[in-house]
């Protein structure tokens, strides 16, 4: 800290010299002054600099900039460059990734400048509002997102703007061998865009431990990011969308394999250390996969996501990640609330003479619980307000209680397990009664604790709160801006059907609205195929289990060799999936029969074709 204010006591004399200067970061940016104020340090191991400059132009915020030294940004600059050439591809080809591509410009040897993003968040910070553990947890991001748009519609439009831009992370990550990805330099704007940052290694360069990579899945994707997807904790027709993107964007970079290749062995000898020989250009090679079938692709890259999904490695790296950054937090750093944008206090808000748990409701967005209505009173006459809160939330602010007050000062909590269904009617109606009593020890608790911020910032409304006092919100599944209504009892079906060379290729995608099991839990579904008329089973295809969804993603090509166009006229395609049930019989889910004389198979068919009892489909 005193290193930096000296070094701006520096900068200050250099403008009160010269009077303005143009920043390297772009000479259309034009600045006056600095602001000391506004400028600090990252905890990072090259210490780099947050700057905020005065802008020239008086109408025109601070320019924001980092200062690093110590890494090599050309690295940096050449994965931007190429980022940026594949988001040119995209948009050239209708497909609009929603990528952040931000400037970053070396300004001498080992130093230089990158550009700040605005109302964006690392994935650490995001995640330890939620505890140190918050890497394990599945909602982190959702709920961030849901604090900064707490309508409706901008929170879909979040969403939206993340399954896009994930996915382009995805593939972007993959294909140029990004490593050394923690929740640090990974971040999230408010809008709900994702993008990476610091690229000091690349091309599957990894750090090592010992003998074991750190970066041990193929890309960053978790499983608070197909929370955010997905809407919940099961896999929804949204999980479908950002498959397709991926893969859409996979085979569109692949089309264009030898343009990176030749742009990348241009810079072999410009002394980069981790773009040195043809090693490194092989990595890419790979990567890409140009021998490959568009369909071929598609199915390996499907396989990648869900390795990545399923990756342990990468949640106990973020994990160690954030154990590591604890040291540098500072001892009078305040809790705060995760669903609260901002902390207010007693002064602010005006005091609470009595709080009141009035009812529960059943809520569906973001995820199925319930929540409960408090009415809040204060002491100005007449000032009623009524906030709607979770049970996870109420559990939040106990904990966070817990770190700033000794145990002895606060109530009891209810306790979280329950038997049987932990989010039936008559579980949240023994909890809101159980709440009532905790929440009115709380305010009259000792004045330490009942005037404390996080009380008071916990019972001020949010946006949200404004349809607490209305009727129950009219349920909407969480799919509802990405895929139409079905309406059909056994969900529908997802296949890409092709005819070459005497081969028929079924590519299963994916399965939307499959029922549940009688017992209510969901199926462990695969698909089974047969090409009638088939007396001795010969033609039997099967497809791998998804385990507990009623809404799975295959992506796996079924062939059909030796079958000549004419006799193709004379097939149908029976489609089965069923639920996998052990030693028991298997149990159906629903079919569907293709009659291939109705397809026009000179090209590649692809849609939905509904499932239910035996008859014939229709696309």
């Amino acid at each position: 800290q005193g290193i930096l204010r000296e070094g701006l006591e520096d900068v200050t004399q250099f403008f009160k010299a010269h009077g303005s200067c143009r920043l390297p970061l772009s000479p259309s940016l034009l600045v006056k002054g600095i602001v000391p104020r506004d400028c600090s340090y990252f905890n990072s191991n090259a210490v780099p600099l947050k700057l905020s400059f005065q802008n020239v132009d008086p109408l025109g915020e601070n320019i924001r900039v980092i200062f690093k030294c110590g890494d090599d940004l050309r690295q940096d600059m050449l994965t931007l460059q190429m980022i940026r050439i594949m988001n040119k591809i995209w948009v050239q080809e209708g497909l609009d990734m929603r990528m952040v591509i931000f400037r970053c410009f070396s300004t001498g040897r080992g130093r230089g400048m990158v550009e700040m993003i605005p109302n964006a968040e690392t994935l650490r910070k995001i995640q330890v509002e939620h505890g140190v553990t918050g890497s394990f947890k599945d909602r982190p991001l959702a709920d961030w997102l849901q604090k900064h748009n707490p309508e409706e519609d901008e929170y879909e439009k979040a969403v939206e703007n993340f399954i896009y831009s994930c996915a382009g992370c995805c593939v972007a990550t993959y294909v140029l061998g990004i490593c050394d990805r923690h929740n640090d330099n990974i971040m999230l704007k408010t809008t709900g865009h994702m993008f990476h940052i610091d690229f000091g290694r690349f091309l599957g360069h990894a750090q090592m431990f010992g003998n074991i990579k750190r970066d041990r899945a193929p890309f960053v994707f978790t499983s608070d990011m197909a929370y955010v997807i997905n809407g919940g904790d099961k896999p929804s027709s949204r999980f479908h969308d950002f498959v397709d993107l991926c893969c859409q964007a996979y085979n569109l970079i692949r089309k264009h394999t030898h343009l990176f290749l030749n742009l990348l062995g241009l810079m072999l000898s410009c002394g980069i250390p981790e773009l040195s020989d043809l090693e490194d250009l092989k990595y890419v090679y790979d990567a890409l996969r140009p021998q490959d079938s568009d369909a071929d692709a598609t199915t390996y890259f499907t396989r990648l996501i869900e390795s990545s999904l399923g990756s342990v490695a990468t949640k106990l790296n973020f994990f160690i990640h954030n154990l590591a950054q604890m040291k540098f937090t500072g001892s009078d750093a305040r809790p705060t609330l995760s669903f609260a944008p901002r902390t207010h206090t007693l002064k602010t808000s005006g005091r609470i003479r009595d709080v009141f748990l009035c009812r529960h409701e059943r809520v569906f967005n973001p995820s199925k619980g319930y929540t409960y209505v408090v009415k809040v009173q204060r002491d100005n006459p007449g000032e009623v307000t009524f906030v709607q809160r979770t049970f996870e939330e109420f559990q939040e602010l106990h904990n966070k209680l817990r770190l700033l007050f000794p145990s002895s000062l606060l109530p009891s909590f209810p306790s979280r397990f329950v038997i049987g269904r932990s989010r039936g009617e008559a579980v949240a109606e023994r909890r809101k009664e159980e709440l009532n009593g905790y929440i009115w020890h709380l305010i009259h608790a000792a004045p330490e604790v009942a005037e404390c911020d996080l009380i008071y910032t916990f019972f001020h409304p949010l946006p949200r709160d404004e349809k607490a006092t209305g009727t129950n919100p009219t349920p909407k599944p969480a799919d509802a801006t990405w895929a139409r209504s079905l309406g059909k009892v056994g969900g529908e079906v997802k296949l890409s059907i092709s005819y070459k060379n005497n081969k028929l290729f079924i590519m299963v995608m994916h399965i939307r609205g499959l029922p549940p099991l009688q017992d209510g839990n969901d199926p462990d579904p695969y698909v089974k195929t047969y090409l009638l008329p088939d007396p001795q089973k010969t033609t039997k295809r099967k497809t791998k289990v998804a385990r507990k969804t009623c809404n799975p993603t295959y992506n796996e090509m079924l062939v059909y060799d030796g079958i000549p166009r004419g006799d193709l006229e004379q097939r149908e395609l029976r489609l089965s999936v069923l639920s996998e049930e052990g030693f028991w019989e298997n149990i159906l889910l629903g079919e569907v029969g293709i009659r291939l004389r109705d397809l026009d198979l000179a090209q590649e068919k692809m849609g939905w074709f509904a499932l239910g009892s035996r008859g014939h489909g229709t696309l």
